[in-house]
């Protein structure tokens, strides 16, 4: 998510390009993350994506499903590098808001980090984010879309304890996992990422 935060906490998300409007087959899937997991591989080095623009969300949380309110099976999704300037971020409060509509996945928004215990970072995926009203001023009038799925819509449920959109305004995001998650590798957590190597 981001790299100005409200509240200290990312804004969680999955985004994606508008591509195909019919559904791919899994080889179609796989092909693209493959393509993209290539030509990402320059910031397993961090300081290429300091770099390059990225900065860390300032609370430094490693994100958790259970820790937002949501079933902690879902998986972890690390910490987040966040382009401000793709995101389009303008303002923090009372919460998160941008105008961004960056939706290419070979220039990603944000980068996503599992923590080691030596202290290094491991990229595991990538993720955009557009915001809700930014979309629809936009012109368009459907979430946007990545290899036939439609990025996840995120808002805080206030039925629902803690703040699932993170301080952010309503917005939809995907998220491309490079480790295998076994609940799909376009899916917002991955059970096979952990935030608990991280040394305090």
């Amino acid at each position: 998510m981001s790299g100005i935060l409200r509240g200290g906490v990312l804004a969680i998300g999955l985004a994606a390009a508008a591509l195909p409007t019919a559904p791919l087959v899994a080889d179609d899937t796989e092909a693209m993350i493959e393509t993209l997991r290539t030509a990402m591989q320059r910031f397993e080095d961090i300081s290429v994506a300091l770099a390059e623009g990225y900065v860390p969300d300032p609370s430094g949380e490693c994100v958790k499903a259970g820790a937002h309110g949501l079933p902690p099976e879902l998986g972890h999704m690390g910490i987040h590098y966040l382009r401000p300037d793709l995101l389009g971020l303008t303002t923090t409060e009372p919460r998160v808001n941008g105008n961004g509509t960056h939706t290419d996945f070979m220039t990603p928004a944000i980068l996503l980090y599992e923590p080691q215990a030596d202290g290094a970072m491991m990229l595991v995926g990538i993720e955009n984010l557009v915001f809700v009203r930014a979309w629809q001023e936009a012109g368009h009038s459907e979430p946007p879309s990545f290899l036939g799925r439609r990025w996840d819509y995120m808002a805080d449920d206030p039925a629902i304890p803690g703040d699932q959109a993170h301080g952010f305004e309503p917005h939809y995001d995907q998220h491309v996992w490079f480790r295998t998650n076994p609940s799909g590798n376009l899916a917002p957590f991955n059970p096979a990422v952990s935030c608990d190597l991280r040394t305090l």
